[in-house]
């Protein structure tokens, strides 16, 4: 069964939104567990409102395809109050990528798996170097250990943060 990694973001109403997607995602992937990674705060760059983004990696192993995985993300991300369309650099409530879904690749079509900034974004590959940091890149090959590791972080500040969820506390000290 394919492991599916997601990215969540939010810089409006950021723990209540982060917390709606968790729970919503937790049901999604029921009856297998839900992987989180730490919580990450970065800064909003080239936004049009530069409040701070709350970023993190969730992963599990799913029976869904990739495009009703991705029905379901937008579906999430409607719920929480995020306008449909293609607008990109602005705030939002929550946004919901689809980063993996096991070593599927695809480079035609709106969709591209894996998706092609995973390495681009300090947010987004180090809370999957953590989470994941074994698992290889279906087109490098590399172990996102590895992609992590030759990753200029200090051009892309980022922070772990303490994050609660139901019941789970999420410290910015925990190592994943």
């Amino acid at each position: 069964m394919p492991l599916v990694a997601l990215g969540l973001g939010s810089n409006i109403q950021r723990q209540q939104h982060l917390t709606r997607a968790l729970e919503a995602l937790e049901a999604l992937a029921t009856p297998y567990p839900l992987q989180l990674s730490r919580v990450f705060e970065s800064p909003a760059v080239d936004f049009d409102d530069e409040r701070p983004f709350y970023n993190m990696i969730v992963a599990f192993e799913t029976e869904l395809s990739p495009a009703a995985i991705d029905r379901h993300c937008k579906a999430i991300e409607r719920d929480n109050g995020r306008p449909a369309g293609p607008a990109k650099f602005v705030a939002r409530t929550l946004d919901i990528d689809l980063l993996l879904w096991g070593d599927r690749v695809e480079q035609g079509g709106a969709r591209r798996l894996p998706r092609e900034d995973i390495d681009r974004y300090a947010f987004v590959l180090h809370p999957l170097a953590e989470l994941l940091p074994g698992h290889r890149h279906p087109v490098s090959g590399l172990t996102f250990a590895e992609l992590w590791a030759s990753f200029d972080a200090a051009t892309q500040p980022h922070w772990a943060i303490d994050f609660v969820w139901g019941k789970r506390r999420i410290s910015r000290s925990d190592e994943v």
